[in-house]
C-alpha cells in the first residue's frame, strides 16, 4: 500500500470534521446524486470510480449527501407521525427510531455484513485492493434513499385512502410499494459492489434476497398480510403516543 494512502480512520476523521461545515459541502451535487439514485443510479457509480482515481479512496469525502439524507428522514418522519396521529413526544420517538435503527442501526449491520462477504469471498485472485468499510456504508445510504421515498412519502398519500384498508387491493398496491422498494435497495446495492473491478460473483448479493423477498410477497396476498399495517402497528408500539 502506498505511504500516500490515507489510512481509513483518517478518512472517517477528516469527513466528521466536515460534517458542521456547510460552506464546505456540495449540497447540489449531493442533490444530483439523490436524483440519480432514483432515475439511473449506475451513473451515480461512475462518480466513486473518478473518485477514487482522484482521491484514492472509494468511499465519499463530502458529507453532503448525508446532511441531505438527514432532512428528508426528518421530513418523512414528521409525515408518517401526522398520518399515525402521533403526539409530539410520540413524533420525536418516531424521528429518532427511524433515524438511529432504521437507517444507521440497520446500516451498520448490512455495511459490516457485505463489507465482510466482498472482502472474504468475492475479491480476485490477483487483487491488492479491499472493499472500504466507508464505501460499504456510502453503498447502504446510496440504496437507502429511494426506499425512504418510497416507503416514507409517496406511500403516505395512499394510507389513509387505500392501504389501510382491509380489501385486496390494499394489500395487493401496499405489498408492491414494498417489493419495489426493497427491490430497489438490492438492485443500488448490486451494483455499488458490482462497479468495483476487484469483485467477482457480486450477482450472489442479489439474487438470493431477491428470491426471498419475492417469496414474502407472494405469500403475504392470500394470506392477508399487509406489510404496510404492519409497519404502522409496530411504530405505534415503539412509539407507545397518540394525539
Amino acid at each position: 500500500m502506498l505511504e500516500a494512502r490515507h489510512t481509513a480512520g483518517a478518512k472517517r476523521y477528516k469527513y466528521l470534521r466536515r460534517i458542521l461545515k456547510f460552506r464546505q459541502m456540495d449540497f447540489e451535487f449531493a442533490l444530483w446524486q439523490m436524483l440519480y439514485l432514483c432515475v439511473a443510479p449506475q451513473r451515480v457509480y461512475r462518480n466513486f470510480h473518478y473518485r477514487k482515481q482522484t482521491k484514492d479512496q472509494w468511499a465519499r469525502d463530502d458529507p453532503a449527501f448525508l446532511v441531505l439524507l438527514s432532512f428528508w428522514l426528518c421530513a418523512s418522519s414528521l409525515g408518517f407521525a401526522i398520518v399515525l396521529q402521533l403526539s409530539v413526544m410520540g413524533m420525536i420517538k418516531l424521528l429518532l427510531w427511524v433515524i438511529f435503527v432504521d437507517c444507521i442501526g440497520v446500516g451498520l449491520m448490512v455495511a459490516t455484513l457485505l463489507w465482510f462477504i466482498a472482502n472474504k469471498y468475492l475479491q480476485t485472485q490477483k487483487s491488492d485492493q479491499e472493499v472500504e468499510w466507508g464505501y460499504a456504508f456510502d453503498v447502504h445510504l446510496n440504496a437507502f434513499f429511494p426506499l425512504l421515498i418510497i416507503l416514507h412519502v409517496i406511500q403516505l398519500f395512499f394510507i389513509h385512502p387505500l392501504i389501510d384498508k382491509e380489501w385486496f387491493m390494499s394489500r395487493l398496491f401496499g405489498n408492491t410499494l414494498w417489493l419495489i422498494a426493497l427491490g430497489y435497495y438490492l438492485y443500488i446495492t448490486f451494483l455499488g459492489y458490482s462497479s468495483l473491478p476487484f469483485l467477482r460473483h457480486t450477482v450472489v448479493l442479489l439474487y438470493p434476497a431477491m428470491l426471498i423477498i419475492l417469496t414474502f410477497y407472494i405469500v403475504s396476498l392470500p394470506v392477508g398480510w399487509n406489510f404496510t399495517q404492519g409497519l404502522m402497528w409496530f411504530y405505534r408500539y415503539r412509539v407507545g403516543h397518540y394525539v
